[in-house]
């Protein structure tokens, strides 16, 4: 908007410049069309810039829509968890519709995902990694067979380590038995 005003003054200064050049009467005609030529010119450039300066402030509205794009679809996939049943890592019905959500994210965004496969205390350490790997692998499995490529998509175990919920009850271990999607 401080294109415009600018844009008016620069005509209105050439304008006055032809008018008291007119004035004078000591001009000729070739000062005369010198000064309408440099009024001319100056009102194209002050024409130019003001396209110059819109063209920049519309790329700039358009990469901060972008961003927001973006951050709106890492904060949809933030936080996703799929769960499992116990000692499996076959993906439910749930399971698959939360990954479907997200793989349509995904591909419409050149996001990474890391997955973090989860159990809950029963087991051994040793064997609640593994399955927890089992776990995180095939959410990436699944992912990659609907179009994910594989480099976007990170797995890591964190067995029984990081409980969501604590407690010796099914209603406990079910909610430790997860893939988390971050």
């Amino acid at each position: 908007m401080k294109q415009l005003p600018q844009f008016r003054q620069l005509v209105t200064v050439a304008f006055l410049s032809v008018f008291l050049a007119a004035c004078a009467g000591n001009d000729t005609k070739e000062q005369e069309a010198a000064a309408a030529q440099a009024a001319a010119e100056a009102a194209a450039q002050a024409e130019a810039d003001a396209a110059a300066a819109q063209a920049a402030k519309e790329r700039a509205e358009a990469q901060v829509a972008a961003e927001l794009r973006r951050l709106q679809d890492d904060a949809r996939m933030a936080g996703s968890v799929v769960y499992f049943e116990f000692d499996s890592s076959t993906l439910t019905d749930t399971g698959r519709a939360v990954l479907d959500k997200h793989v349509a994210l995904l591909k419409n965004t050149g996001a990474s995902v890391r997955l973090e496969g989860h159990t809950d205390e029963r087991g051994t350490r040793e064997y609640n990694m593994a399955l927890g790997e089992r776990r995180a692998n095939a959410v990436r499995d699944y992912m990659m067979v609907k179009g994910i490529p594989g480099y976007r998509l990170e797995s890591i175990s964190f067995g029984e380590e990081k409980p969501v919920s604590y407690g010796s009850s099914e209603v406990s271990w079910s909610q430790n038995r997860r893939v988390e999607i971050k």
